[in-house]
């Protein structure tokens, strides 16, 4: 199983930044989270969990790989809409799986030379696919390119994370900000401890 790379490098510059998240860590320790390295296999697995359980979503992921063996571009387009729905996915998910699929096999987007992007780009490009918010792409970024600095205000666990490490009853765009600078270069780390914290 592939997990997202990080050491003492990074935990010594957050800690140094931030003493509260320095004591988070030391009091957590290290955090293994798995990744999908395919950029293209994480962002259909990620459109599959969007808005239902973490269970409900596996079983999903587990029937799709049944039906079309190996989730790749081309695997997916050979399959129906309703093929993909007996799968337990929406008709809106299936067809933004197949929306997908076509970008990639026509190659609207270049799943294969993502890595070669800045992460701005990145987000631009898959938020041009229909089902792809800002949120999605920035959680391939995290957990398929490894990309170092994201910290998500899309995600309501991370800023709950934050509030609970602050001792905030509310958190501002302007205070989250301020957080996510301190946190860089390496906000991808931090945001692993805030999701701890949220309970995540």
């Amino acid at each position: 199983m592939p997990i997202f790379q990080y050491g003492t490098r990074e935990i010594d510059y957050l800690r140094s930044r931030d003493e509260k998240l320095g004591a988070a860590i030391e009091r957590i320790g290290m955090i293994e989270r798995e990744v999908i390295p395919d950029p293209f296999k994480a962002i259909i697995s990620s459109v599959v969990g969007q808005q239902i359980s973490q269970k409900a979503a596996d079983t999903v992921r587990t029937r799709l790989t049944n039906l079309v063996g190996e989730i790749t571009p081309e695997s997916i387009v050979q399959a129906s809409i309703d093929e993909l729905r007996s799968c337990g996915l929406s008709a809106r998910k299936a067809s933004y799986i197949k929306g997908i699929a076509d970008a990639a096999v026509s190659g609207e987007v270049d799943f294969a030379n993502l890595h070669t992007l800045t992460d701005e780009e990145i987000i631009r490009r898959l938020t041009s696919l229909k089902g792809v918010g800002i949120w999605t792409a920035e959680m391939v970024l995290i957990f398929s390119l490894g990309r170092m600095d994201v910290v998500s205000y899309s995600d309501l666990a991370i800023r709950r994370g934050m509030m609970k490490l602050y001792g905030l009853e509310e958190l501002t765009k302007e205070q989250f900000n301020q957080y996510r600078t301190r946190y860089s270069p390496y906000g991808s780390v931090a945001s692993l401890y805030l999701w701890r914290l949220a309970g995540q």
